[in-house]
């Protein structure tokens, strides 16, 4: 993997890819690292005693209209963002799902944004010795710097789920291990709503697009170590958005399985039916973060 393809996100038109270990969620899909996994970037002993160095220079432009793909990349000497939503670059900045951001007014949603940032060079081999997560991490200074963003911590009882293995076991096919290790394809596609496929990725991903479709977290707890090869189909509907229900009362997804009208299963279904998984909602204690003020980005 070159050091110009750390961490890549892209959106081919109508689908999202993503390839295993540096995660991101959007509406449309799931996004994530090309190359390897999180720990390919530093050992756990570099990353504990590396501190991530600072931007030196960034430009900051809304996008033009989309003409092409959405990326986020995580470059040499620091990162490219193209057409990415600024609650997106937010999200991924403190590493949280969508439902633990509150409190931004409409336009963060809805402006896309590019975004070139460097750190100066004699800095730029302290980024082989982070982890991806510093990576991210770094963005922070910048959005406070740039688009004089303000922020405070709440904890909060909220609705989430715990993604377990199912009673009949898993259903997934165990990846085979990789010729050299760590060369070879991981990748977790989106092809529209209601289709994904696996090569060579864990449940650790899988939750956090799961987190995306229900717009809720969804806590990894298979104990799952592995890769797989899946494929998960299910049909989109209103119950998917509001399935949360069974945290309040009810089983998530009850009675949604299939009907006269639906032609396929439910998201609930299908993660028991097709990969041996199962959604249990609870409520939980969580941090939350507040957006106190955000501004449209200053001047170059």
């Amino acid at each position: 993997m070159s050091e110009a393809q750390v961490c890549r996100y892209r959106n081919n038109g109508a689908s999202w890819l993503f390839a295993a270990g540096c995660v991101m969620m959007a509406a449309q899909g799931l996004l994530a690292q090309a190359g390897a996994s999180p720990a390919a970037a530093a050992t756990p002993a570099a990353a504990a005693s590396a501190k991530p160095p600072a931007f030196e220079v960034s430009t900051v432009k809304p996008s033009k209209p989309q003409m092409g793909d959405s990326m986020m990349m995580f470059t040499a000497d620091g990162v490219s963002i193209t057409g990415i939503p600024l609650r997106m670059i937010i999200r991924e900045a403190f590493g949280i799902e969508d439902d633990r951001i509150i409190g931004e007014p409409g336009w963060v949603k809805s402006s896309n944004f590019d975004i070139e940032a460097k750190v100066a060079a004699e800095d730029v081999p302290r980024l082989k010795g982070i982890s991806i997560d510093q990576r991210r991490q770094m963005l922070v200074p910048l959005l406070e710097e740039r688009f004089g963003l303000k922020i405070h911590h709440e904890t909060r009882e909220m609705p989430e789920y715990d993604l377990v293995i199912a009673k009949g076991g898993v259903k997934m096919k165990a990846s085979k291990p990789d010729d050299p290790p760590g060369h070879g394809q991981h990748m977790l596609m989106s092809g529209g709503e209601g289709h994904i496929k696996s090569q060579a990725t864990g449940t650790q991903p899988l939750a956090h697009l799961l987190s995306s479709q229900l717009g809720r977290s969804v806590e990894d707890k298979t104990g799952l170590t592995g890769n797989y090869d899946y494929k998960l189909d299910w049909t989109p509907d209103d119950a998917t958005a509001t399935a949360a229900q069974g945290v309040d009362g009810g089983q998530p997804g009850a009675g949604s399985a299939t009907s006269p009208d639906t032609p396929g299963p439910s998201l609930f279904t299908a993660i028991e039916e097709q990969l041996g998984l199962k959604l249990e909602p609870r409520k939980g204690s969580v941090d939350i973060i507040v957006i106190d003020h955000i501004e449209q980005p200053s001047a170059n």
